[in-house]
């Protein structure tokens, strides 16, 4: 079980010490950072007043196993950066749950019935989470980034709040 806590200062040091490198952060964070990650990015990205940070909590000991966001846009929440910190601890379902406490956070929390997503395409085991959770592959919208040479393709995936509460 994890819960969602408010992402201070505190803990900048543990999400910088979990991304490895560049590619990582281009995965986990798109084309705002660079590497190496550092608080001062951190800071600059939070003063967006329409973006919300969030530690994920291990429930069964307090510690801290992931970050995530959403970001407020005029027509849908974007959620992002979506991180499970400790690779042993990814396809356990972790995401699923992440995913669904920022959906039930975005009900509670503001009249914002779209949501969107961005993922990267090579990302299989991310896309099928959200598949599984509702989203669906928006194929009208998809963003290209260079990483080392290689071309790399997001996939914009969205989901639909009213349906979503309908269907669980």
């Amino acid at each position: 079980m994890i819960r969602l806590e408010k992402f201070d200062t505190a803990f900048y040091p543990q999400l910088i010490d979990s991304i490895k490198d560049a590619r990582e952060l281009m995965q986990f964070a798109g084309p705002e950072f660079t590497f190496p990650l550092t608080e001062k990015q951190i800071e600059k990205s939070l003063s967006d007043e329409n973006r919300i940070a969030f530690r994920v909590v291990n429930v069964s000991n307090d510690s801290t196993i992931g970050h995530c966001e959403i970001c407020f846009k005029d027509s849908f929440a974007n959620l992002g950066r979506i991180l499970i910190m400790d690779e042993t601890l990814r396809g356990k379902g972790i995401g699923k749950q992440i995913v669904t406490l920022l959906l039930e956070f975005i009900l509670e929390n503001s009249k914002q019935r779209n949501v969107e997503l961005n993922v990267f395409d090579f990302n299989i085991s991310a896309i099928k989470c959200y598949e599984k959770i509702g989203f669906v592959i928006n194929p009208d919208k998809k963003f290209v980034r260079e990483m080392d040479d290689e071309t790399w393709i997001a996939l914009n995936m969205k989901l639909n709040l009213n349906n979503w509460i309908r269907n669980n």
